[in-house]
Order: structure tokens, then sequence, then C-alpha cells
């Protein structure tokens, strides 16, 4: 399913419980939220950067959430906050956002067990020397009562072009919440349905099981894929010559196109990462996915290393996507 399914997610919310929530916290108290954690985790093998906000660089800032290191919300509202991130970006540690910890495993396609075990392990390292806010009844007790009781939240990032384009969203998301779950934007709740890539996740966690809520999520995206996989067939046998057409357009303005504004270029991506998907296009599924995050506004004024106006962005812009298809497309 990963021509579907770009990325599994599964984050945990924990509170301290000796401590309030972040809405009513202190400065020093939102301090030993961060001290606490690094001591705990201090013993990983594994190599983990920490990365405080306080005097981060907005630009810094946005990168990590166009990456989904980190949420919107705490970009806009950490200034106590910080993030912990492994090596290999599977796990990150959100520190001060909407609860003290949002404990984040992240898996490439389809992988819940492996987002699920990789989030997990840091809880239970942390749950070693430290207590967090548990009710017997209530389960985990969270600032926000939806994420009360597992604290989990489950997701997957999907694909679904076609079922955009024949009007189809609608059924997806009556499905959805008939099941308890949810669609959102490409960077959760509140954002935009970006290159027809939407988040499914459980609304609720509550009265479930983490296993239960996983199941769910997962049964629920294969439904969706295989909605899309239909529709996708269905769209190629009645004009395989105009769905070819409009995927070789959108190829071709990206190999060539010398200023790529970000909205235009989320348009392309998605033809692109349809006709990788599909294999009618001479791209691979990893060279779309790497594209995505790599030519985001923050992504690429790191890439230039300068200060730049928003031409010269959508210019450097298409300068990347150009090396990233005419280099190295197949990759």
């Amino acid at each position: 399913m990963s021509e579907i399914v770009l990325t599994s997610r599964v984050r945990l919310a924990r509170n301290y419980e000796d401590l309030p929530f972040r809405s009513r916290i202190s400065a020093a108290q939102g301090e030993e939220c961060v001290q606490r954690t690094l001591e705990a985790l201090r013993a990983l093998p594994q190599a983990y950067t920490f990365l405080p906000l306080r005097g981060m660089e907005e630009n810094e800032k946005k990168a990590l959430v166009e990456a989904h290191l980190i949420s919107p919300d705490l970009m806009e509202h950490g200034e106590s906050g910080a993030v912990l991130v492994r090596g290999d970006q599977k796990i990150s540690i959100m520190i001060n956002e909407e609860d003290h910890l949002r404990i984040q495993g992240i898996s490439a396609g389809e992988n819940l067990d492996e987002a699920a075990e990789n989030a997990f392990s840091i809880d239970d390292e942390l749950q070693k020397t430290l207590s967090f806010a548990f009710d017997s009844q209530w389960g985990y007790l969270t600032a926000c009562p939806t994420n009360t009781g597992t604290g989990l939240r489950a997701s997957v990032m999907l694909h679904l072009p076609m079922l955009t384009l024949l009007k189809q969203m609608g059924k997806v998301n009556q499905l959805a919440a008939k099941l308890g779950l949810t669609l959102r934007g490409i960077y959760g709740e509140g954002s935009e349905a970006q290159g027809n890539l939407y988040q499914l996740s459980n609304q609720v966690t509550l009265g479930r099981t983490e296993k239960e809520i996983m199941d769910a999520v997962a049964a629920t995206a294969r439904q969706m894929a295989e909605m899309e996989k239909v529709f996708r067939k269905k769209a190629w046998d009645k004009d395989a010559v105009a769905f070819e057409d409009q995927l070789f357009r959108s190829y071709g303005i990206l190999c060539n196109a010398r200023r790529m504004p970000i909205k235009e270029f989320m348009v392309h991506w998605s033809n692109l990462r349809l006709g990788a998907s599909m294999e009618k296009l001479p791209v691979s599924i990893n060279t779309c996915d790497s594209l995505l995050t790599g030519v985001q506004p923050a992504h690429v004024q790191k890439a230039a290393g300068a200060a730049l106006s928003d031409k010269e962005a959508d210019a450097y812009r298409s300068e990347l996507i150009r090396k990233a298809l005419n280099d190295g497309g197949n990759s």
C-alpha cells in the first residue's frame, strides 16, 4: 500500500502527575518538564538531537513542522517548548506542547505496528523512573479530554487524488466518522489537504485499547486505499490517453519550469506521485516523497543558505525539483 500510504504515525500524550497542564504551567515548571525528560532518556543508546524552541529562528521551526517532527501548535505557542529527535527521525518527543509530552513514533508506508513500537519504547523508558498522570477509571489524563484514556493517536498519511477529483471525499469522510475516525489535512487539525494528502486518525482515545485504535485506523486506511485504486483503474480504462496526458503534463512542467510556487508544486506533485505509483512516469515513489518535504518553503530557504524573496524561493525550488527529477528521479 506504499503507493497510497506515505507514512504511519503513533503519538502518545503524557503529563507528569505533579505538574499543572501546559496552559497553567510556569516557566520554571516548563523547564522542569524538559530536564526530567532529558535525564530519564540520557541512557538511551541511540543518538538524539535536543532542540529547544526558545531562540530558534522562525525558519528552523517551520522546517521542523514541514518534516512533521513538531506540530504547528508547538511552533506557535512553545516558548518553553523543545523537541528531541532520534537520528533516523523515526522518533520525536515534543516537550511542552498541549501536553507535557507528545511522543511520536514514525514509520514509512503502512506500518503502524513499527510506529507504535517506537513510541512505546520511549514511554516504557520514561516510566522506569517517572510517574505520569493516570486514573484507574479514566486512564492517562490529558489537557484535552479527547486524548484522555490511552492517550494514543494513530494516523496514516494517504494520497487520494482520484477520490478527490471524482468528488468521493464526502463518502470517505462519512465512512471515517462512522468508525470514530477523522480525516485532516497534510499538517493535521485545521490544515488543508494540499496535494490531495489526508491524515486519517482516531478522534478519541477513551474506551478503546491501543490495539483496537490501531486496528480501526489500519483497516479503514486499507479500505480507502482500495477505493482509490478502483477509481484510478476506472479513470484509466475510461480514457487512458487523457489520464496519461495529465500525468505527463505535470511531469514536463516540473522537469522544466524555472519558477515554481509552492501551491502550484503541490498540484503537480500529486500527479507526479500518482504517475509514479502507477508506474506510468519515469520517477520513483521515494523521489516523490523526498521532494514533498524537501521543497517546502522553510526547506528551500535552508537549502539556499540565505534569505530569499518569494520569487527567488520559487526559482530555487524549481532548480531543486529539476535536479531531483533529471539527475536521479528513479532512485
